[in-house]
Parts: structure tokens; C-alpha cells; sequence
């Protein structure tokens, strides 16, 4: 009935937090099947390693593994969106390289840290006739010297590997906040030091990332629920120590 509900009316109310991974690969391999019915093939899945902005929702690696191979049966590409994730902060250059896809991605899109807004793919993705039209919007090339020299930086004071070790400690350390206020923040969740924790309401979520910003430090909000972190790759684990401490200090304060 689900399956039913979705593919006659796509903006029916699924509640895909209680609906299992079959049941929802099933669902995206029927709607591919019912576009091709109608003449219009599906060109390519498109999906965020951790989904940012939604609230720093996560599946796991399976999920990405199956729905690469959904999308391999029926010849629809897979884009994964990097935009937040690429770049280092989960403690690899891609998120997407924690999967253990069959294959890479057909294509990949970056910015942020990255210094500009691009993509790479596989080469039988490439345009045959590249630079046709040249103008504005195909980007600055300047950046590339900037992103040259950031990559340079991330491999020579290996970057990463600092992300896993402040990465850690942050994310034990908000476990522990987790257990001293477990009426104020749960869920902590994610890969480095891409990390969020979620509050039991969007009043208290708010309240909790401006009484962050009073004390210094810049958190945001994400989803309905989340409050996200997202600092620097130099980010070390005495910063950690001290944002757990002002934290501390936030929800003990918190009424």
C-alpha cells in the first residue's frame, strides 16, 4: 500500500523514518520503472552522502552500495552531491570513499572548501564538444591556484588525520553531554568532525545555538531538530575541549 500511495500520488505522506531500507529501494527501483513506462527514462539519482540542510540525516554504507547497483540495473547515473561533505571534513577527501561503493560515483559535485563550485565524472560522462559556450558562469579560474594551494596545505600537515583525532574527541565528548542532559541534546551523530546533535524541539535548538554564538562560538542550525558543527580542517582536539566546556556551560545554564 505504500509502494501503491507513492507512485499514484508522489506527495503522499510516507513516513520514511519507519519504513525500512528494502521497502524504500523498492520504491526508487518502481518509480524508475514506472518513468521508463512513460517515456521518460530516469538519467540519474542524485543524493548527499550525509544529507546537510535535511538535518544531518546518515545511512549507512549498504544503502549507498544498493542504491549505486539500483541505478547500474537500469542505467541511471549515480551523482553524489559533496558540496558539504567533500573536502576533508569526515575525515576523507570524499565522503563518498567511506562506502566501499563497487565503483566510484559516475559523477561528483564540489564547493566550500574547495574554493569554487565543480564537478568531476567518469570520462564516458564528458562532453564531447567541451567550452562551446564559454561565459560567466563557467566558474573562476583563479580558484584553481587557491584550491591548489589548500590541497597542497591538507597533504603537507596531514589534515585529515587530524580530522579523525579532533573528530573523536569531539564526538565522545558530546556523547558524554549527552548522558549529563539528556532532556536538552541527543543524537549525536556523523563521520570527523562533521558532526550534529538534536534537540527535542526547534525552540530549544534555537536557543541553544544563540547562546553558543554569546560565548564565541559560530554552531548553526539544520533540519527541524539539529544543530550542526562544522569547523576547519586545522580544527585540533584542545578546540574541541574547548567548545565541549562552553557547551557544558550553555546547557547547564539552559532552564
Amino acid at each position: 500500500m505504500l509502494l501503491k500511495n507513492f507512485i499514484t500520488n508522489p506527495v503522499s505522506p510516507c513516513d520514511f523514518s519507519k519504513t525500512s531500507f528494502l521497502t524504500l529501494f523498492l520504491l526508487v527501483e518502481d518509480l524508475i520503472v514506472q518513468y521508463k513506462k512513460k517515456g521518460i527514462p530516469v538519467a540519474g539519482i542524485v543524493v548527499e552522502p550525509i544529507q546537510s540542510e535535511g538535518g544531518d540525516n546518515e545511512a549507512s554504507p549498504q544503502f549507498f552500495q544498493q542504491l549505486q547497483r539500483i541505478g547500474v540495473k537500469h542505467g541511471a547515473a549515480l551523482l553524489i552531491d559533496e558540496v558539504q561533505t567533500g573536502g576533508g571534513p569526515t575525515g576523507k577527501m570524499w565522503c563518498h570513499e567511506h562506502f566501499n561503493l563497487d565503483s566510484p560515483p559516475d559523477i561528483v559535485t564540489f564547493s566550500k572548501k574547495m574554493q569554487l563550485g565543480g564537478y568531476y565524472m567518469k570520462p564516458d560522462l564528458k562532453v564531447k564538444e567541451a567550452y562551446r559556450v564559454f561565459n560567466t558562469w563557467m566558474g573562476d579560474p583563479g580558484k584553481l591556484v587557491l584550491l591548489q594551494g589548500v590541497l597542497s596545505v591538507i597533504k603537507r600537515d596531514n589534515l585529515l588525520s587530524l580530522v579523525h583525532k579532533s573528530g573523536d574527541r569531539l564526538y565522545s565528548g558530546l556523547k558524554e553531554l549527552e548522558k549529563e542532559f539528556p532532556n536538552l541534546i541527543n543524537s549525536t551523530r556523523g563521520r570527523g568532525t562533521f558532526l550534529a546533535v538534536s534537540c527535542p524541539n526547534t525552540k530549544l535548538r534555537d536557543s541553544l545555538v544563540n547562546s553558543l554564538k554569546a560565548k564565541g562560538i559560530q554552531t548553526g542550525g539544520c533540519g527541524e531538530l539539529s544543530i550542526r558543527l562544522r569547523p576547519a580542517l586545522i580544527f585540533q582536539p584542545h578546540h574541541a575541549d574547548i567548545f565541549l566546556d562552553s557547551f557544558r556551560k550553555v546547557l547547564s545554564e539552559t532552564k
